[in-house]
């Protein structure tokens, strides 16, 4: 089954087993969305129930608020990444604050669809990754599937949640097939995976860079370096406990996602294992992310996303090996470039 069959598979069962769950979102009736993701819900369930909104992200964020707030489970699609920011206030002044405003007495059992991510070649507002802001807004749960499965999963977990959770979809994996267990139980959406075993490095990742992650163990076990793969699922809260238990093993960390650098999720995961296992570091934590930029046009994607180069050569910076970096450095000793390294040094000369 397809990464989007997934979750819409999801989304039926959903709104099978709860008469109080409710689809909203631009053109994800008759058309079933941009990407297909709600391709015939509107048929199985009704008008009502998978409703086709104005383009308005502000007024169908506030209108969904008002549904959770008397007791429905709405589901939102927001249809891409940069069209979030209009019902921004919405999310981090109403959806994020209304629990605890009111002492407990109204949930928000609300689920914000948001395809995240580079890879499609789209224009402008329509790849970015906006994880950080809302992972940064207490009050919100923030989860991004790797996998069909995951998807799956995690999109049922997310609506029967009595908390807003911004379910982030890596949309250039929607074409990705895998088995798909459609009878597995409900999992909490909390709990991190560990997607390859390794006692080398620990290599940290979510949504659509997780795969990207999996491919970079196999070419380094080749070399003879085992990569321990985490997939956070969660980006809030974080299971720090996993992480922090791989990397009192492997004593070296790598963070990989696509957002900007400064101030994302890498630099918190950093910053907090580096206060926890301090003592267990062979070596500073590194990052590979996308670069402080606005996401670049379709043409240049490829250079700002992370890819399996640059994973590899995280992973060589954090092994100390020879790595990109080097020639930056003026005091640096020559050395002989390690396998790892030799594709990506003949792609850019080294810098």
């Amino acid at each position: 089954m397809t990464f989007g069959k997934a979750i819409n598979a999801g989304l039926r069962s959903a709104l099978a087993e709860d008469p109080k769950v409710l689809l909203m979102g631009e053109d994800i009736g008759q058309l079933g969305g941009v990407f297909r993701i709600t391709d015939g819900l509107q048929d199985e369930f009704g008008v009502d129930r998978v409703v086709d909104t104005p383009l308005a992200e502000s007024g169908i964020m506030g209108t969904a608020v008002g549904l959770a707030y008397r007791g429905y489970r709405p589901v939102v699609e927001i249809q891409f990444d940069g069209f979030v920011y209009p019902s921004f206030d919405q999310i981090v002044s109403q959806v994020a604050k209304m629990h605890h405003r009111t002492r407990g007495a109204v949930t928000m059992p609300l689920t914000i669809r948001i395809p995240f991510g580079g890879g499609i070649g789209s224009p402008e507002h329509h790849s970015e990754s906006p994880e950080a802001y809302f992972a940064h807004t207490a009050g919100l749960r923030v989860v991004a599937p790797s996998t069909p499965q995951e998807g799956f999963d995690l999109i049922r977990a997310a609506v029967a949640s009595d908390d807003p959770v911004v379910y982030l979809e890596p949309k250039r994996r929607y074409h990705d097939k895998s088995p798909v267990d459609l009878s597995a139980p409900l999992r909490p959406m909390g709990p991190a995976a560990v997607a390859a075993e390794g006692t080398d490095v620990t290599l940290v990742a979510y949504g659509p860079l997780v795969k990207t992650c999996l491919q970079a163990a196999e070419a380094a076990a080749a070399d003879g370096v085992s990569i321990d793969v985490i997939d956070l699922r969660s980006l809030s809260p974080i299971d720090f406990g996993l992480i922090e238990a791989s990397v009192r093993r492997t004593g070296r960390l790598v963070i990989a996602h696509e957002a900007s650098r400064t101030g994302g999720l890498g630099a918190e995961i950093a910053a907090t294992v580096t206060e926890r296992c301090f003592h267990w570091l062979e070596h500073p934590a590194v990052r590979v992310t996308g670069f402080d930029i606005p996401y670049p046009p379709a043409k240049l994607e490829h250079h700002h996303v992370p890819d399996l180069d640059r994973i590899l050569d995280g992973v060589d910076r954090a092994l100390d090996r020879p790595n990109s970096l080097d020639s930056l450095d003026p005091f640096a000793a020559p050395r002989p470039l390690g396998t790892l390294t030799d594709q990506l040094t003949e792609k850019t000369g080294g810098a």
